[in-house]
């Protein structure tokens, strides 16, 4: 298919600065998809200001040497950097300069520097239809399924490339008739008040993403809506373990007000009903430590942590004197709503406030030989063996809390 650009697009291509030299991405990434043209975009969300190298922080300031100012509402991922001074990260020279020049670069770029993986937890929550061009995988799904938002999963450095033409290919979930479930995911034989747990959603969602892969999904069977911090697990997980951009939640999500309508009145190409089984194979999948007798830390916050979730970390640990580490991640806009009495409370304990970056994608743990992590994240159980070389023992976040007042790994005897 032949990609047709507008007028005012032809001409900011044709030019030697920032802008065109986004606009010829986006028009070369459109190419590429067989898209028949661009749309016009309303915001974005961007991922690659995480430091991998070099050249993602030169890539950047050539941006920025061009002129380059985004043309929507751009707010930012993590960084490699907790510019808030929470956490100490151990990147080393020269690449701690390098990741604060991209940093630096992006905020150059008009940026928000919101630094979180959860920008709809800060009030970036584009409206039910509307186009947008979103990185990080979590904040793509959540944007898709749960606000009805349309994005694909935008990758680095394509993201900031849209942001600045304000344009994004017009293919993929950007159009309805890609948007349509083709699976029933029938949660209806588990039992209501497993489905109520917070350990719930990250297991059925790795679940759901190892099944359909980049499959589009309605859940069924749920007797109420589980709440933004479960979709949000669940999402998470869904895009680590597959490559899910969007799933419906019959009665719940937007788009989904019933399955036939999630289903486009078409029937399912499949059918899976989960059981008890599939649950517990999938929970047991989630953790890599073989019967550890101790942990060495807890990690949660992938995505970060709501206001609610830190709330419920506060109760738990209840001024207790921690015996191992618990690093929770979150972003800038929860701190600054945080008193500072609670955190005070929070870090005597020996909670570790980790905020702008997290755990798994900059060194900021200990680096540590055959070390353990408990989490209660899905995504964090998908990633942090290969990122951090700790391996992982997945749990409910009251299980994650008693195990580093003790030190031990403490079970609760149920799934929650």
């Amino acid at each position: 298919m032949t990609l047709m650009l507008a007028a005012e697009e032809r001409a900011i291509a044709a030019g030697t600065d920032g802008a065109a030299m986004a606009m010829r991405i986006v028009a070369d990434a459109a190419r590429l998809m067989g898209a028949p043209r661009l749309i016009p975009i309303a915001s974005a969300h961007i991922d690659g200001a995480l430091y991998h190298g070099d050249s993602g922080t030169l890539f950047a300031e050539k941006l920025v040497e061009g002129g380059a100012r985004v043309a929507v509402r751009a707010t930012l991922n993590v960084g490699a950097l907790d510019l808030t001074g929470c956490a100490r990260v151990r990147l080393e020279e020269p690449a701690r300069a390098m990741a604060a020049r991209m940093m630096s670069a992006y905020r150059t770029l008009g940026c928000e520097p919101t630094w979180t993986c959860a920008p709809y937890q800060a009030g970036h929550r584009p409206a039910r239809g509307t186009d947008v061009a979103w990185g990080e995988s979590n904040a793509v799904v959540f944007c898709n399924s749960v606000l009805g938002a349309r994005t694909n999963r935008y990758g680095d450095f394509l993201d900031i490339a849209c942001a600045i033409a304000g344009r994004a290919p017009d293919y993929g979930l950007h159009r309805p008739e890609n948007r349509k479930a083709t699976v029933i995911f029938d949660v209806s034989d588990l039992p209501p008040d497993f489905l109520e747990t917070d350990v719930a959603w990250p297991i059925l969602g790795s679940l759901h993403g190892r099944e359909l892969g980049d499959a589009i999904g309605v859940v069924t069977g749920l007797r109420a809506d589980p709440g933004e911090d479960a979709l949000k697990a669940f999402g998470a997980a869904a895009a680590s373990t597959g490559a899910v951009g969007l799933f419906h939640v019959a009665g719940v999500t937007p788009e989904a007000p019933d399955v036939e309508t999630a289903l486009g009145h078409a029937e399912p190409e499949k059918m899976i009903r989960v059981d008890g089984k599939m649950v517990a194979d999938a929970r047991a999948r989630l953790s890599t430590a073989e019967r550890p007798d101790r942990i060495d830390a807890v990690a949660i916050g992938s995505p970060h942590l709501s206001s609610e979730e830190l709330a419920r970390l506060e109760h738990l640990v209840n001024g207790r004197r921690l015996a191992v580490p618990i690093y929770a991640c979150t972003g800038r806009h929860v701190l600054s709503s945080l008193d500072p009495d609670r955190r005070t409370a929070l870090e005597t304990a020996g909670v570790v406030l980790v905020a702008d970056t997290c755990v798994v994608v900059t060194p900021i743990m200990p680096e540590l030989a055959g070390g353990v992590l408990m989490t209660n994240s899905g995504k964090f159980a998908h990633y942090a063996p290969g990122n951090t070389g700790y391996s992982v023992l997945y749990a409910s976040l009251a299980e994650c809390v008693e195990s580093a007042v003790s030190g031990r790994p403490q079970w609760t005897g149920s799934l929650s």
